[in-house]
């Protein structure tokens, strides 16, 4: 969104708008959830670290982002209320460090396959993560499934730990993924031990309508 309005500031008409575009239902419960959900993401700050060796000294570079510098989310009993005014409105502002880098990078992505997937979380995970796998591969690519960098601990799938376990979620995964992305690049390997990929984009085609994963 901040990318289509070219602003770093975001703002919603109503509490029934800001529901409709991450795909909740309208109601007390789910803005209360939608609401935890930025509160979240505001406190969340990302690391980045390089290091690297040259001939006199071993270097290391350090940084870190925030997403939103501020978040101004009212609540009203009636979600189709309007703010009374600018200074009643619902705002998001993303960091200048963010919006730099999504303007600069950005990766293309598909919002209504976002809301689809909004009440399957692991699906969403693993279909946000490959919307940005497939768009930035430069051919095929293999990722291993376990080890300190593999898929399962990028997803963070702490119960499904169990590599024959999580071999068989990831299927099930995919298989809703390619439901919405019927081009997904991404299988298994026969072996089992990677997710083979390759360079792709999630501008999904047209869906049938209430198509949903619970």
């Amino acid at each position: 969104m901040a990318i289509r309005q070219q602003s770093r500031i975001v703002r919603f008409e109503s509490a029934a708008g800001l529901l409709d575009t991450f795909g909740f239902s309208k109601g007390g419960k789910e803005y209360r959830r939608l609401v935890s959900a930025f509160e979240r993401i505001f406190e969340a700050t990302i690391f980045f670290g390089t290091e690297s060796n040259r001939s006199a000294a071993k270097v290391i570079h350090r940084s870190r982002f925030n997403f939103l510098s501020e978040a101004q989310i009212w609540y009203n009993r009636d979600p189709e209320q309007a703010p009374l005014s600018e200074e009643f409105a619902n705002v998001v502002v993303l960091s200048d460090e963010f919006y730099r880098e999504i303007t600069d990078h950005p990766i293309p992505a598909d919002l209504e396959a976002v809301k689809v997937l909004a009440c399957a979380p692991a699906v969403l995970d693993l279909f946000v993560w490959l919307t940005y796998c497939c768009f930035s591969a430069k051919g095929p690519e293999r990722i291993p499934l376990f080890g300190s960098f593999g898929l399962a601990q990028q997803l963070g799938c702490v119960e499904y730990s169990r590599p024959r376990r999580f071999r068989a979620m990831l299927e099930q995964w995919l298989a809703s993924i390619r439901r919405l992305w019927p081009d997904c690049p991404a299988v298994v390997s026969r072996d089992g031990g990677v997710l083979l990929v390759n360079h792709s984009k999630a501008v999904l085609p047209q869906r049938e309508p209430g198509l949903r994963f619970g």
